[in-house]
């Protein structure tokens, strides 16, 4: 079942009667989430907190709620984000590693650092991603407005993060794969700009493993 199959069953185990509960975005089957931001409507007569030690009692080992608050009537989790931060891990090492690959990507032969960092300010600013992803309706605006994109070494690897005001369908994992070709040398950075400047939604993008990837935050006003 899925995070939000489970995240409903249990809701309907304290008297909740609604259909679906409304989220901040939809993530691919294997990508992570800390931050994550859903909204449903209950009649609770206790406290927040409350619900949300009853919700957690319900929810299997690998999913939590990590707060409960009232929201106003017209609260919608995803048309109210301002903006989403994602993030991105990957290790560099010849052989497999099942413990480390379970939440990042072993990427070999190795990538550097800094030509990655290089292209990946390339992203900043208000670009047509057609070429990364695709918008969730049919017809939808591929025009994303990117805030910050960085990489930094951590322990035992590499960690990239973007934020922006919404992504498209596999947009973030594509710019990783892309990026991760720039750190190995098989790639250009200039392959960045030519792909946001004429964008080719019909072009084959690699997309990067969805386990490396966790949406960590969505803001609000």
């Amino acid at each position: 079942m899925s995070v939000q199959g489970e995240v409903e069953a249990a809701l309907k185990q304290l008297g909740w009667q609604g259909r679906t509960i409304l989220a901040s975005g939809r993530t691919d089957s294997g990508v992570h989430a800390s931050g994550q931001v859903i909204a449903f409507d209950l009649q609770w007569n206790h406290a927040a907190q409350d619900l949300q030690a009853a919700l957690n009692a319900h929810l299997p080992a690998d999913i939590a709620a990590r707060a409960v608050a009232e929201a106003s009537p017209q609260f919608h989790p995803r048309y109210d984000a301002v903006t989403r931060r994602y993030a991105y891990r990957i290790f560099c090492q010849p052989a497999r590693d099942p413990l480390q690959e379970r939440y990042a990507w072993r990427v070999w032969p190795a990538a550097e650092l800094e030509p990655m960092q290089a292209a990946a300010q390339l992203f900043l600013g208000k670009h047509d991603f057609s070429a990364f992803g695709t918008p969730l309706r049919s017809g939808g605006s591929t025009v994303r407005t990117v805030r910050a994109a960085e990489w930094r070494s951590e322990a035992g690897g590499m960690l990239f993060q973007v934020s922006a005001d919404a992504f498209l369908y596999h947009m973030v994992r594509r710019m990783v794969y892309v990026l991760v070709q720039v750190g190995q040398g098989r790639q250009e950075a200039s392959f960045v700009e030519t792909a946001l400047a004429r964008p080719n939604p019909a072009q084959a993008l690699g997309l990067a493993p969805a386990s490396g990837l966790t949406l960590v935050e969505v803001v609000y006003p």
